[in-house]
């Protein structure tokens, strides 16, 4: 089963991307490295619940 999650930025707080993952193979939370229009580089985003 597939869940829609929303990731946001760890150091801006700002939460731009939705992405989907799979609970049974990947329960705790998702942390992506993704660009971030604020600081203009890639920044780390963590799955919000």
């Amino acid at each position: 089963m597939r869940k829609n999650i929303v990731l946001e930025c760890v150091e801006t707080g700002e939460r731009i991307y939705l992405t989907s993952k799979n609970l049974t193979n990947n329960p705790d939370r998702l942390e992506l490295k993704k660009y971030s229009p604020k600081l203009r580089r890639k920044a780390i985003f963590r799955e919000v619940k």
